[in-house]
């Protein structure tokens, strides 16, 4: 049983996460799980002018995603960092050549999650992950969240993302702040929880 974690990460949140999620669904027996990145639409002097280089060098040995990656997998979760409210423009791009697996059904029945980074508390990152769902939605794909049974999201001692839709981080607007354990730690429930899930529709 395959899980695919497709991913964008700009400054290497969203990848911190993805590597949680990862951890988690490997502890689910029979997952065999693969870290993928969405396909880099930014010129490199852009990146360069963003502060992004270093970061993007951590990801130079992650295969970047194709279509049949999707076409393979039983389970994929997909991290994005949000703008404005929504997925990232690569991402979308990325999902935006999938029209062939949507007029074949080719992603119909499989599970589908998300989970996301913003810079600030409020940030958007229910928005990204609500809208994120409906393209799953529109593949008939079958969509997980991240339930309450992850009891770290009802925590009120410190500053924490994660929402019922999916696990989350905040950044901070300089990308100062890395992933808290409780929000690494909901990542790995949503990972191994979407794997349990996948297992069971596999049988």
């Amino acid at each position: 049983m395959k899980v695919l974690i497709p991913f964008y990460s700009l400054y290497g949140h969203v990848y911190k996460m993805a590597q949680a999620v990862a951890e988690g669904a490997a502890q689910v027996k029979g997952a065999k799980v693969e870290l993928r990145r969405v396909p880099e639409t930014l010129p490199n002097e852009v990146i360069e002018k963003m502060g992004a280089v270093e970061a993007q060098k951590a990801l130079a040995d992650i295969p970047v995603c194709t279509v049949d990656d999707l076409r393979d997998a039983d389970a994929i979760i997909f991290g994005t960092p949000t703008r404005f409210g929504n997925m990232c423009g690569q991402m979308r791009q990325f999902l935006d050549s999938t029209g062939s697996l949507w007029q074949s059904g080719g992603l119909v029945g499989k599970v589908g999650s998300v989970f996301t980074s913003t810079a600030s508390q409020h940030g958007g990152q229910e928005t990204t992950i609500t809208s994120f769902h409906l393209t799953l939605f529109h593949h008939g794909m079958v969509v997980v969240g991240l339930p309450y049974a992850f009891q770290g999201q009802l925590r009120m001692d410190q500053i924490t993302g994660g929402s019922p839709y999916g696990a989350s981080t905040i950044a901070g607007a300089a990308g100062e702040r890395q992933p808290s354990d409780n929000e690494l730690d909901a990542a790995r429930f949503q990972g191994n929880h979407v794997a349990t899930i996948a297992t069971k529709l596999a049988v």
